[in-house]
């Protein structure tokens, strides 16, 4: 099933790298003066800002050495999650912001998702591999990024849902 998981990543990848949008988005991008090895996109809470999460996502990927793997699981998971906290999260509100934060480490990389919603509980996501669930349309994202990062946690903030996503290099993976 992993395998199919995995398959169907890479073609989802596939359609967003192959579908650029037209609107020029409001957004900064900027290392951080206390440290270039940290990064930040905050972007208003609409679609069309997708292709600016795909650039950053390169740019922190190639910066802290992933695998060509690793970069497009990445890739996926970030935009997944971008598009859950600008629909779900910001309920597509422009005024509303959703921000990335990568900080880049001798062993990987941690990049959290942050938007201004009321949340979400993980723990209460219906499992997407339960029989009443496969035929859903929607219900796969939180499952498919867990299933392509090495760890992802989950914060309430006084602000909005926090979503951290830690990505080792391979070398140093204690997965493997």
């Amino acid at each position: 099933m992993l395998k199919n998981l995995l398959f169907d990543s890479r073609a989802k990848l596939s359609i967003f790298k192959n579908f650029r949008f037209q609107k020029i988005a409001s957004m900064s991008t900027k290392p951080n003066k206390r440290n270039s090895r940290e990064h930040e996109l905050v972007i208003s809470s609409e679609l069309d800002n997708i292709n600016k999460v795909e650039k950053f996502s390169q740019k922190i990927c190639k910066e802290t050495g992933l695998s060509s793997e690793q970069s497009d699981n990445m890739a996926i998971a970030l935009t997944e999650l971008v598009i859950n906290a600008i629909v779900h999260g910001n309920n597509q509100d422009k005024k509303k912001k959703v921000t990335l934060q990568a900080v880049l480490k001798e062993d990987g990389v941690e990049i959290s998702i942050e938007d201004e919603g009321p949340g979400f509980s993980p723990g209460e996501l219906p499992d997407p591999t339960n029989p009443q669930n496969i035929w859903k349309e929607h219900g796969r994202g939180i499952f498919l990024v867990q299933n392509l990062i090495d760890e992802v946690n989950f914060k309430q903030t006084a602000e909005g849902m926090k979503i951290i996503l830690t990505e080792y290099l391979d070398k140093k993976n204690p997965k493997n």
